[in-house]
């Protein structure tokens, strides 16, 4: 079935808070996939961001980020009053993201509602179903809010060896700020699986990102060091990045620690397969990001400043989706085959059948470019204007030299370049792929200012920010258009038409229909409903 996406993170919704949050402008962006019948909301990794703000450098490959967190549902649920964070002036640059703000005022607020928390059997329970990754991870963070941030290779040897005895401990001598980290883990776990309920109950499959790495400052290379290629003081022998190429003459240095893959086959992949397990609970669709570093990777020295010099190592390959499908069962995964790509990650994909990417911006050199779509062959496939990684189109049109511009022009049949967009959009919609995929940005024609990330780049990413007047009528028209000229409409989920015809069925007079039921059920609403999704209260 054809169908199309949005590619919105939650950092970039519309919000009074300083950045996106899982509240009332969420459903309402929900609401608004419905309208215009796109079915597919791609988000980047939920994960709590660190140095650099990015989401594909984590504290965890398994916690939420409390910065997503939504003030007013936990008003809601009796924790925090209306005074507890209203009051804080949030919006600090220009609605865009200020991630040291939130770092200084986020925590203050949610340290009030855990003051108001009082343990209940759904805590609990999650408790228990996120024993494998809660209670490391609050005690990483609870240790780097004592240490004032500093990653954990940099705090007192015993700890940063995490030696038993010290870890202990910081455990006992620590419990309470523990508990206020599992609190937040809790509130977001609660959160989150309300939006994702409400947006699955609307037609929309939420579409997530698997990072192929983790940060070296994070819980899993505190506390699993095993995992990773480390020396005897827990530093990593390379680290990962690619090669130098015509976009990056000296590569990119990523600095993430490489995994010790040997290990990882010796223990039948266990911590991969739980960290596929957990991204398949979390998400409908998975993103697997880097997926060529699971034939391949790129293995710079610790400690070089360029990735100008490297060797390609040997990864898994497909070996480590066959466990994953053995044990969890056919998975919806969608694999990021972009950049230097070699024959034996094509032979990976074509093994584990899951659709790549296509990125038309890319294809703009030729005629014979792959990424142009009238030399795409396969239906099994993702096509995207752009990913997160590239400008808008708005700025990547007026980034084209004048050659790629003419030919940009001719191929999209347009004479000013303002035209650009909207074509490219079509160009992509009307493609043979399965899915396809804009990020919002190029729907609203927004310039290189409101660019998601700049690859390379350590300042200044991650802080697009919609705005609430960008959601119009006309845009949902343009949309819904698009959608319906190329047969990428989303249907209405089979659970809410079966639950419509039992109703009718059950109905005692004989001349009642369930033709307007289905109709009403499948009308989309004007106006979100921001009272439908409030957690219920503890209690």
């Amino acid at each position: 079935m054809r169908k199309s996406g949005i590619l919105l993170h939650i950092s970039s919704l519309p919000s009074d808070y300083g950045i996106g949050k899982m509240g009332r402008e969420a459903y309402r962006f929900a609401d608004f996939l419905a309208e215009t019948k796109t079915g597919l909301w791609q988000i980047l990794p939920l994960s709590p961001t660190s140095y650099g703000d990015s989401p594909y450098q984590s504290f965890s490959a398994f916690a939420g980020n409390p910065y997503f967190i939504d003030f007013e549902l936990l008003q809601k649920d009796g924790l925090l009053t209306k005074r507890d964070y209203a009051n804080i002036k949030w919006e600090q640059k220009n609605g865009s993201v200020d991630y040291e703000f939130l770092y200084q005022n986020v925590y203050k607020v949610l340290r009030k509602a855990y003051k108001r928390f009082k343990i209940t059997p759904e805590y609990r329970l999650f408790e228990m179903t996120s024993r494998k990754w809660l209670g490391d991870y609050a005690l990483f963070m609870s240790l780097k809010f004592r240490y004032n941030g500093d990653p954990w290779y940099k705090w007192p040897e015993a700890l940063a060896k995490a030696e038993k005895e010290a870890v202990q401990k910081a455990k006992e001598e620590m419990k309470d700020e523990i508990g206020f980290h599992k609190f937040i883990q809790f509130c977001f776990n609660r959160q989150w699986k309300a939006l994702k309920e409400y947006a699955n109950s609307k037609g929309i499959k939420i579409i997530g990102d698997i990072p192929i790495y983790v940060s070296l400052d994070s819980t899993e290379v505190w506390m699993t060091p095993e995992l990773f290629e480390l020396d005897e003081d827990k530093k990593p022998v390379g680290v990962a990045g690619c090669p130098p190429d015509c976009f990056s003459p000296t590569g990119q240095l990523w600095g993430n620690p490489l995994y010790d893959w040997d290990h990882h086959k010796k223990t039948d992949f266990k911590w991969w397969l739980s960290r596929i397990e957990n991204a398949a609970e979390t998400y409908d669709i998975i993103r697997i990001d880097h997926f060529r570093g699971f034939a391949g990777y790129y293995c710079i020295p610790y400690g070089n400043e360029t990735a100008e010099v490297g060797i390609w190592k040997k990864g898994p390959g497909a070996e480590l989706f066959r466990k994953a499908e053995e044990k969890l069962g056919k998975l919806d995964i969608i694999a990021e085959n972009l950049g230097f790509l070699t024959p034996d990650v094509q032979d990976m994909l074509d093994e584990v059948g899951y659709p790549g990417m296509k990125v038309v911006e890319f294809g703009f050199s030729d005629s014979k470019n792959d990424y142009l779509p009238h030399n795409f062959t396969d239906t099994n496939s993702y096509s995207y204007t752009g990913t997160h990684d590239n400008d808008t189109l708005v700025g990547w049109y007026k980034s084209l030299d004048k050659d790629s511009l003419k030919f940009c022009r001719e191929y999209l049949n347009v004479k000013k370049d303002t035209e650009i967009p909207d074509a490219m959009l079509r160009l992509v919609w009307s493609g043979v792929s399965d899915a396809a995929v804009a990020q919002f940005q190029d729907f609203i024609d927004a310039d290189t200012d409101c660019r998601m990330n700049i690859p390379s780049t350590l300042s200044g990413n991650w802080t697009y920010r919609a705005k609430k007047k960008d959601f119009t009528d006309k845009l949902k028209a343009k949309i819904l258009k698009l959608n319906t000229l190329y047969n990428r409409c989303s249907e209405l989920p089979e659970d809410t038409e079966e639950t419509v015809t039992k109703e009718c069925k059950a109905e005692e007079s004989p001349d009642s229909s369930c033709d307007e039921k289905l109709k009403a059920a499948k009308k989309p609403q004007k106006k979100a409903d921001t009272d439908k999704p409030e957690p219920k209260p503890h209690s």
